[in-house]
Parts: C-alpha cells; structure tokens; sequence
C-alpha cells in the first residue's frame, strides 16, 4: 500500500502499465488554457508531485527540466496546485522551459493514471514515458510519496523513447 508520510493513502484511478496506450486526460495550463495529452506531440516525461511548493517536488521539477533538455520531447509537471502557484513557482524558480499542468479542476489526468491520494486530494508521486505513438513506455509509482522517484531510469526511458 503506497504510503504519504508513514500513512497509508487509497489511490484513485486506474493505473497504467508499460505497453498502454496512454490515457487522455485534460489539464489547465499556468495561463488556464485547457490542454490534452495530444496537445504536447513526440515523446513526453510526466512527472508528476504532490505540491510544487515542497523540498522534493521542486527538486523533482527542477532535476527532470534540466536534466532532460537535451533529450528532445516534452517534460511535463503535473499537479492538483492551483495554476496561479505554479505560474509563481515557475516564476520564483527562475525556470522559463517548465511545462506545469494542474489537475485541480476536474482531476482528469489523476483518474485516468491511477494517482489520486483520496485521502489529501493531492496526486501521487509518479513519472510516466509516453513515446511518440503514444505507448507508455515507463512507469513509476512510488511506494512512500516524500521519496524521489530514480531520476536514472526515468531518464533513460525517455532517451530511448522516440
């Protein structure tokens, strides 16, 4: 049972596995634009955090952006924060190249990946490669959600996505 500070947490949703075409979902943009999976075309890194405002999500954005510039595709960063805290940590970080989607609205991308903490409405520590046809190819649910997710074989999932 994943667990969010030592406490047991109940995951909404239905889980993806490595093979699955990945699921639609729609999101809000930091500019509350309404976007979709299909929005970002070519092969994608979605990280997803609980809240952008703690130690180990910011260092998860940060090290994913970063990290994956030179890999091609699209990182994104999902979360149930509301769009104005991303658009301020974005702004705050001093990060131009972040792609932040909140899932606050309607919890689409939560539900359609298995990540919802029913007990905090927040999302579960998570990342997903989706290739270019739209295969999953990665998938990592963490077990303790203050943890970091293995930033290596996320990575390289998405370097050998195409």
């Amino acid at each position: 049972m994943p667990t969010f500070k030592g406490n047991t947490v109940t995951l909404q949703g239905n889980p993806v596995k490595v093979g699955d075409t990945a699921p639609d979902f729609t999101a809000l943009t930091t500019a509350l634009e309404e976007v979709t999976l299909a929005s970002y075309p070519g092969k994608k890194l979605i990280s997803v955090v609980p809240s952008i405002d703690t130690g180990v999500c910011d260092t998860q954005t940060r090290a994913f952006n970063e990290k994956a510039a030179s890999l091609g595709g699209t990182v994104l960063t999902v979360s149930n924060d509301l769009p104005f805290a991303q658009r301020r940590w974005c702004a705050a970080s001093g990060l131009d190249n972040v792609i932040m989607l909140s899932d606050h609205r309607d919890q689409s991308f939560a539900k359609s990946y298995g990540v919802l903490m029913e007990e905090l409405r927040l999302l579960a520590r998570s990342v997903f490669v989706v290739d270019s046809a739209g295969k999953v190819q990665y998938v990592q649910y963490m077990e303790e959600m203050t943890e970091e997710v293995d930033f290596d074989a996320a990575l390289e999932a998405f370097d050998a996505a195409n």
